[in-house]
């Protein structure tokens, strides 16, 4: 298996991953929007900076496009100049599968090239101008559809474990920076407890983890009991730690063989699994959750970089953090 060809299985995974979770995170802001009758200025802005396109956003609409829910919307689903957004993110997506046809299955690339295809139809346009929550329904399925028929439909050898170590790394850094965006947020600006216990709600909605807290969890929602379930719980398939033990299962398994480079990225990945493992649940709250997140996003970017230099031919990024001890 050459490099590029692993490069693209790697960014295929992460885009098509990207993709299910923007689409997910638009779909619950719109409804918390409506619901909790908060002020947008509460509510869209934590959207931009989970993207990390903080900057290019206030460059482009000033800071008081952080305000209004129509630009980041627009700027997060249709914005081909945003890199994160929806059309960028599943062009992306469809050109690795692209690249690599031979590799994936004819499942995968026609559930890809026909959420690309419709992304670029007028009956996109048209949803997203009166109907906003189909249109991020369809993504949504769309790309959960593409998910399952990778592991259903593929041989599970090395171009698989590229793949869904693409999917893992971005579903770590993805869970994280919105756990800690959110997170600050709600305790920064302290609310009644209805609407605090409703900005929980939503902030495990965003995640697809509010059924699987519920039966973990059968007391008051608090912070700290969301912190805890979206970090450490180990099988919750979006909880940092399982996506972080999932991932090193795959790049261990990818190192054995001995005929790949990679063992920086692995041992960058065990010593946060070993962090993670660590950690004490009624421990997390206030800045003690904030500091384990910024490690957290900083260990995920500094582990995508190693893999990237080590074994997929990429210019390796410079790592200004440690590993966490």
């Amino acid at each position: 298996m050459i490099a590029r060809v692993a490069d693209h299985c790697f960014w295929l995974g992460r885009y098509i991953e990207r993709s299910e979770s923007t689409a997910r995170h638009l779909h619950v802001t719109g409804t918390l929007s409506l619901d909790a009758e908060l002020p947008p200025s509460r509510v869209w802005p934590p959207l931009v900076i989970v993207s990390g396109q903080e900057r290019d956003f206030v460059s482009r609409f000033g800071r008081g496009g952080l305000s209004d829910p129509e630009s980041i919307q627009r700027y997060l689903c249709l914005d081909h100049e945003n890199p994160v957004s929806l059309a960028s993110s599943i062009s992306a997506a469809r050109e690795n599968a692209r690249s690599i046809r031979e590799v994936v299955s004819l499942e995968v690339w026609q559930t890809v090239n026909e959420l690309f295809l419709f992304m670029c139809s007028d009956e996109a346009s048209a949803m997203y101008a009166s109907d906003r929550d189909a249109l991020y329904a369809r993504v949504r399925r769309s790309t959960q559809l593409a998910l399952g028929l990778l592991r259903s439909t593929m041989l599970h050898d090395a171009p698989l474990d590229f793949i869904w170590l693409g999917v893992l790394l971005e579903r770590v850094s993805q869970t994280a920076r919105l756990l800690d965006v959110e997170h600050h947020a709600v305790v920064a600006e302290p609310a009644h407890p209805v609407l605090e216990t409703a900005l929980w709600l939503s902030l495990l909605r965003a995640c697809s983890g509010f059924e699987a807290f519920m039966k973990r969890n059968r007391g008051r929602v608090t912070g700290t009991s969301v912190a805890a379930f979206l970090i450490l719980e180990p099988k919750f398939p979006r909880s940092v730690r399982y996506c972080v033990s999932s991932a090193s299962d795959r790049l261990r398994i990818l190192c054995a063989s001995g005929e790949l480079p990679g063992r920086a990225a692995l041992d960058r990945l065990e010593a946060l699994e070993r962090f993670l493992g660590e950690l004490v649940p009624d421990g997390l709250d206030g800045a003690r959750v904030h500091e384990v997140l910024t490690a957290v996003v900083a260990e995920a970017h500094a582990v995508g970089s190693r893999v990237g230099g080590e074994i997929l031919g990429e210019p390796c990024a410079p790592e200004p953090h440690p590993a966490p001890q």
